[in-house]
Order: C-alpha cells, then sequence, then structure tokens
C-alpha cells in the first residue's frame, strides 16, 4: 500500500446485505473513512463499525471524490460508496478524473482499487426472469450532465440495432419529458407489445417489479428509482417472466434428449450459416447496402427491407416456441400486405398450423380491411418509409401494358426509382406513407406484388410466349400457394415450360422442368461463387396432379428445419434427405491451367 494512503471504491450492489460481495465487506470493514451519498450510507449503516462518516446529499458527487482524495492523501484508507458497480454510473470514474487532474500516477501516487458490485441491470434482470441474455446496453436518460442530443442518438442506435436496452435514471421529480421522448423513439423501431420490466428498489424493502410492454409502459409509475429493461425483437413474457432467448433454438432441439449435430459437429461452420465464415462465398453478403430499421411492424405495414425480414424471423421463432399469439399474427398480415403477400386459406392454415377459417378464405379485401386501420407507415423522425417491391405483370407473362408502365412512373415520381431485376420483375422503391392504398392499386392494375428480401419467389419462362401453355397452372398456383413467403433465406422456385429449360430453372434453389407430359425436379443449384453448379435432379416425370403438393413438402420441410440465413442448397446437403430426395455432392471440379491462360 503507498503511505499516502488507500482509496477504495466500493460497489455494494442492489442493497441488500445477501447481494453485497464478500470483498465488499471486507473494504469495508478496513476503511478508516466512508463516504457517501445519504441514501448508499442508510443502506450499509449496519456493516459499519464506529468508522469517520462523510455524507452528502444529492449534486455533491465531485466534493464527495475531492474529498476521499484529500483524506487518502493524508495516509487514510478511504471508502467511497456506490450502490450497484461503483464503475457503472458509480464514483469510480469521477475519483479517477479528480486524480487526474492532480497529475496523480499509479507508481507513487495513492493507491486505488475498484471493488465491484452487482450492477442494476443485473440485479433487476434476475427478478424479472432472463431478459439480458441476448447483446444487451445501458442508457442513462440524465441530461444533467449529458447533452440531451447526445441520449437521442444512443437511443436511436441502440434501438435500430435491436439491443435489449436498460435505461437508468428514467424519471425523476424535475425531468419528466425525458421517458416520453424515449418511448416515442423506441415505438418506431419496435413492436408495441414489446416486453418491458419495471423494476424499482430492487432487493430492498419497497422492491417492485411490473411486467408490461413497450405501449403501456408509462401508465405504471417511474421514478429515480426504477431500472427500465426493454426487450428486444426476440424476447418473450412466459409465465409473467420475461426471457430473450440466447438463440440455442437455431442449433438445437429444446425438448430433445438427443441432439441431431454431435458436440464434434457443432462448431462447424456448416452448422452456423449465419456466422462471418459461412457468408464468404455469398457475393452479396458484403455487398448489400444497409437499411435505417423502419418503424415497428404492428404501427403499419413496415416497408423497409430489413425490418420485415426481422419481424417475420422473430414472428416464426416465437410461433415455434410459444405458439402464435394474436398480436403475432397481426404484426405478421400487416408485413405481408406491405410487400404483396398474401397467404390463401388452405395454404395459410399449412404454414401457420391454424385451421382455415372464413376470414383467412376471404381474399386480400379482408386482409386490406384489417391493415388499414393500423395507421399510415413512418420512418424516423416521421418522414415515409421508404418502401421497396418486386412487381410483374405475371409469372409467365413478361408483357407490360401500357397502363402499368404509366402507373409505375406516377408511383415512382421523382423521390422513387424502377430497377428490373434478374428476377423477370422490375423493383420499386418509393418514399410512402400508406403501402396499403399502393399496394392495391398496383393489384387494380393486374400487377403481382411481392417481397423483395428472404422470401420464396417463383418465376417462370415466358412458355415461348405462351404458345407452350400446358406448365401455366402450375406455375401460378405455386405463386399464389408459395410466393412472397417467409424463408429462411431469399430462395427461387424456377419453372420452364420446355424440355429445352432456355430460362434456366436447372440453375436455381428448386427447379422444375415440364417435358413429356410430366415434370422432372431438380434441387439444390447454386448460381453464386466460383463452386457454382446445376441443381440436382431428384425426380423425373412427375404427374401435374402431384408436382405441387411435392414442392410444396419440400418448401415446408426448408421452412421448419432450415437455419435462418442458410441458403437452400446448404440446407439440402446438410439434412442430406429432404421430402424423400437425397442429396448428392456435386461432382469434384477438375481445375485445368490452360497455357495460355484462359
Amino acid at each position: 500500500m503507498s503511505p499516502l494512503g488507500k482509496l477504495l471504491v466500493i460497489g455494494f450492489g442492489p442493497g441488500d446485505m445477501e447481494h453485497i460481495t464478500k470483498r465488499a465487506l471486507d473494504a469495508l470493514a478496513e476503511s478508516e473513512v466512508i463516504i457517501g451519498y445519504n441514501t448508499y450510507v442508510d443502506l450499509i449503516r449496519p456493516l459499519l463499525n464506529g468508522q469517520e462518516i462523510v455524507r452528502t446529499g444529492m449534486t455533491e458527487e465531485v466534493s464527495r471524490a475531492q474529498e476521499a482524495v484529500r483524506q487518502a492523501e493524508m495516509g487514510k484508507k478511504v471508502a467511497v460508496i456506490s450502490s450497484g458497480d461503483a464503475g457503472v454510473y458509480g464514483m469510480a470514474g469521477l475519483v479517477y478524473e479528480v486524480l487526474m487532474q492532480k497529475g496523480w500516477r499509479r507508481e507513487d501516487g495513492v493507491e486505488v482499487e475498484v471493488v465491484p458490485g452487482i450492477s442494476a441491470i443485473q440485479s433487476c434482470a434476475s427478478l424479472l426472469g432472463a431478459p439480458v441474455m441476448h447483446d444487451a446496453c445501458t442508457i442513462s436518460l440524465s441530461d444533467h450532465l449529458t447533452p440531451w442530443k447526445t441520449i437521442v442518438k444512443r437511443v436511436e442506435a441502440a434501438a435500430s440495432a435491436d439491443f435489449v436496452i436498460a435505461l437508468y435514471n428514467p424519471r425523476s421529480g424535475r425531468r419528466t419529458r425525458q421517458i416520453v421522448e424515449t418511448q416515442s423513439i423506441l415505438l418506431r423501431y419496435r413492436n408495441p407489445q414489446t416486453p418491458v420490466g419495471l423494476v424499482k428498489s430492487a432487493y430492498r424493502e419497497r422492491q417492485q417489479v411490473i411486467v408490461t410492454t413497450l405501449e403501456d409502459m408509462l401508465n405504471h409509475d417511474i421514478g429515480m428509482l426504477t431500472t427500465v429493461i426493454i426487450g428486444n425483437s426476440s424476447t418473450t413474457v412466459y409465465d409473467g417472466l420475461i426471457v430473450t432467448p440466447r438463440g440455442y433454438q437455431r442449433k438445437y432441439t429444446l425438448d430433445a434428449t438427443e441432439q441431431a449435430l454431435k458436440p464434434h459437429q457443432r462448431l462447424r461452420t456448416e452448422a452456423e450459416p449465419w456466422s462471418l465464415g459461412a457468408q464468404e462465398d455469398t457475393p452479396q453478403a458484403s455487398a448489400a447496402p444497409t437499411t435505417p430499421a423502419g418503424p415497428s411492424a404492428s404501427g403499419a405495414a413496415v416497408a423497409t427491407q430489413a425490418r420485415p425480414q426481422a419481424m417475420a424471423a422473430v414472428q416464426a421463432t416465437n410461433a415455434v416456441q410459444t405458439g402464435v399469439a394474436p398480436a403475432s399474427l397481426a404484426a405478421e398480415a400487416l408485413s405481408r400486405l406491405a410487400v404483396g403477400g398474401k397467404l390463401p386459406g388452405a395454404a395459410n392454415a399449412r404454414w401457420s398450423g391454424q385451421a382455415p377459417t372464413a376470414e383467412s378464405t376471404a381474399g386480400t379485401s379482408a386482409v386490406a380491411e384489417a391493415g388499414a386501420a393500423s395507421g399510415m407507415a413512418t420512418g424516423g423522425f416521421g418522414k415515409p418509409a421508404l418502401f421497396e417491391v418486386g412487381v410483374s405483370p405475371g409469372v409467365g407473362n413478361k408483357k407490360f401494358t401500357a397502363r402499368q408502365m404509366a402507373l409505375l412512373a406516377e408511383v415512382a415520381g421523382n423521390d422513387g426509382e424502377l430497377e428490373y431485376s434478374p428476377d423477370h420483375q422490375i423493383v420499386l422503391r418509393v418514399p410512402c406513407a400508406d403501402p396499403e392504398e399502393l399496394v392495391g392499386r398496383l393489384r387494380d392494375e393486374r400487377f403481382i406484388v411481392m417481397p423483395i428480401g428472404d422470401v420464396f419467389k417463383v418465376k417462370a419462362c415466358d412458355f415461348c410466349n405462351m404458345e407452350k401453355d400446358d406448365a401455366v397452372p402450375v406455375a401460378e398456383h405455386l405463386q399464389v400457394v408459395l410466393g412472397g413467403l417467409q424463408a429462411p433465406k431469399e430462395t427461387s422456385i424456377a419453372l420452364n415450360g420446355c424440355g429445352m429449360a432456355c430460362y434456366g430453372a436447372v440453375l436455381e434453389d428448386i427447379g422444375i422442368v415440364y417435358r413429356k407430359g410430366g415434370y422432372d425436379l431438380f434441387l439444390g443449384g447454386k448460381k453464386f461463387g466460383r463452386n457454382a453448379h446445376a441443381a440436382q435432379p431428384v425426380a423425373e416425370g412427375i404427374p401435374g396432379e402431384q408436382i405441387t403438393d411435392i414442392v410444396e413438402n419440400v418448401i415446408a420441410e426448408y421452412k421448419e428445419k432450415g437455419h435462418p440465413n442458410e441458403r437452400f442448397h446448404k440446407f439440402f446437403k446438410r439434412v442430406g434427405v429432404v421430402a424423400g430426395f437425397r442429396h448428392e455432392d456435386a461432382p469434384a471440379m477438375v481445375e485445368v491451367n490452360a497455357v495460355c491462360g484462359d
């Protein structure tokens, strides 16, 4: 110990004696002087044994730090106390700042020891369940020392990045607007039904624990002693507890005693298609532009590309683990309406696991009526969200009418853009405050309206200018049943109307070729990377009355067992058998070193 004395900056946890660490107890016992805020001194008074006490009120933090340094420089052991952890909005940083101003050096200055404690995010989380099981951050809403504009930027960043957020110092007698503004920001990015935990005086006599939602949180008492924990897009409530999944369901079956992946297989790249290493053979992975997160799904039909994918992935996970809640169904319906996706009654029953109802078979108009009540979609700071959707005149029809082109030009205007894609559709990107109305206009002009992103895309050749149209009904059926459904990864289902296969269906994820009154099926094509390959032929001559059911079974199995972000060809290889079709490795490529260099 330095002859000048010692500074012990102690975090004593939430305040209950059972949750203070042994080192904190020993540090208090060996200290000669205890310096702290009035309330904190009262909390630890039973642990003191006659030490000198220096206690001050709010806004006196600097004087406490200065006094602690002064007494330590006189040769005393001085304890500076903080609730929670002294290094998380506590006194540790301020003590060091005061020392830095004095030119302090570790080798010859006052000795400093920071004693860690249980912070509020940890103690409050334990009372709520397990809400902080994934990436999280803490944000103090006190703007006494930090500019409010800076706090707003941090809330925006955390909300858009889907962090679990713990709000410290949410409200005081004078600061009442900050929590209201924060809720408003969060509602631009998150579902109003996002679970929120309010914990007041954790592990103290007047402890209060409330589980609520993002939209309802302000209807409860929130003060300086409250910590607010806001879940992310996968957080759920089970039996009154808030739980944020860590992601184990991506790789493990949580109700099975024997796992499909053996221990030595679980860390392999092929078992983690969402990992950075697994993306190296995907050209779009590094080049894909990032899109600012849009508004909450339940606030309106979300129009940005990233948000519908994230919401749908979360809803799919929640549906598997906890059943499909009404709020999740409503959010999914709105997001599908925004991008033009629609499930017919029978298909809706197959994918959602629910029995068909009159409402589910009533068609697009019923969905539109439900979506109209949700209001208008807005982006950050009230601006219209960027609506992105693919339109085509038909599955096989490649001819746009003059009226269709005029409508696209009118809709795009000066602020939007039109891009022709290799998927035989035009991608429309336009700021739009009412996606439902726009989708209705497009459909009225007989457009097929399709989402952009990780969905199933049905495309076909032009059937030789519709002269070889025997397979058109199959293509149209697949479009109605499968087109626009959420997929683990963007997946193409392509159909060619004759054996020429001139539109390259055999290169797609799932290829169908009509030939001699039957259909040939190809699975697992890979169009990108230096090891690109055609799909594997798995069946020939499938009767027309069977092909759609077979393809739907393949898709159903991929949706059920595919990992998030896992391409179909990788899924096919990983599971080995899909809908009864066995995977076979593509022939090894022969490397030829041509003398000419070609």
